[in-house]
């Protein structure tokens, strides 16, 4: 009779971190005015945005570049629902999670066999598709008119927003470190450790993708579709490709692989991209350069100069 899983030390570090990096972050708007709590909260979404593709890519090894067209859908499924049919937010965004984890079900049994670029190219074909349909049909979707989408409180305040989002990254990590924790966690690192290897060991490695790509699909549209509400406006440059490229950068910014590196990336590399705009077509350049100094300082990101002090400070606590 084997024994019953029981959660690593790991997991109980987490939970106390991210419980106390929320709590902190809840005293942000004591000192942050209205635009600094908008750019938190656009923060926060890429840290959901980062840290579900850091699930798929960085512990699976499968390097998906549609997962900015799975937040599309999300955001689109609610303010379609709510815009043709007067369907409320409380009901059309579980709608978006739903179609969201639907649409990665699929792709990934079609595109998950495929390895290395043939996957990125598959993946990337998939999100090329929903922006040109979202373009294409003005009609339904508004294409670059633009969609009307009902704010989630009635009103675009950042401050309820910052709190719904404030949340709901903390719910999110919290289950996603469940779930690096997990069973299926150690199918995941196996896979991406080497698949044939896995593939040996008796592990279905095909459904153990399938599975962890509907997941990551899922929490994206669950970001899309809060994400949605709260920008009120949806377009399809939600489904750029520059929005891929953000969540990539993020991810390796902040460390590749790890839990940590998707937590600490992601908002300084918004908000940097925020405050870089008001140089115009400049941003990019100078955005480059900030990052090639992070990357020549440290390769393995943020979290690997950030790794010897949590040590530290756990060691103390032991």
């Amino acid at each position: 009779m084997s024994a019953p899983f029981a959660f690593p030390p790991s997991f109980r570090r987490s939970l106390i971190a991210i419980g106390a990096t929320a709590l902190l972050f809840a005293f942000a708007p004591l000192v942050a005015g209205s635009f600094a709590l908008h750019v938190l909260t656009i923060s926060l979404y890429y840290v959901i945005l980062a840290s579900s593709w850091n699930l798929l890519a960085g512990y699976t090894g499968q390097f998906s570049l549609a997962h900015h067209a799975f937040a599309a859908i999300g955001a689109y499924t609610s303010g379609l629902l709510g815009y043709h049919y007067g369907i409320p937010a409380w009901i059309g965004i579980p709608a978006g999670v739903a179609v969201s984890a639907l649409f990665g079900l699929v792709l990934g049994r079609l595109v998950l066999r495929m390895r290395a670029i043939y996957l990125a190219i598959a993946t990337w074909a998939f999100a090329e598709t929903v922006h040109i349909y979202l373009t294409a049909d003005y009609q339904f979707t508004r294409g670059e008119l633009g969609l009307s989408v009902k704010p989630l409180y009635g009103n675009v305040d950042p401050l309820p927003y910052y709190f719904t989002f404030l949340v709901l990254t903390a719910v999110v990590l919290v289950g996603l470190r469940a779930l690096i924790d997990s069973p299926l966690g150690y199918f995941m690192r196996a896979i991406k450790d080497d698949e044939l290897r896995a593939k040996s060991l008796g592990i279905d490695t095909t459904r153990v993708k399938i599975t962890v790509f509907s997941i990551s699909s899922a929490i994206a549209g669950l970001a899309g579709a809060f994400y949605g509400h709260f920008i009120v406006l949806l377009s399809p440059q939600m489904i750029d490709f520059s929005e891929m490229a953000k969540i990539v950068i993020m991810v390796v910014i902040g460390g590749f692989g790890t839990f940590l590196g998707p937590v600490i990336g992601a908002a300084p590399v918004q908000m940097i991209m925020t405050y870089l705009q008001k140089y115009g077509e400049w941003n990019l350049a100078i955005f480059a350069l900030v990052v090639i100094v992070l990357m020549r300082f440290s390769m393995e990101g943020l979290a690997s100069l950030f790794a010897p002090l949590w040590r530290r400070i756990w060691a103390r606590n032991a």
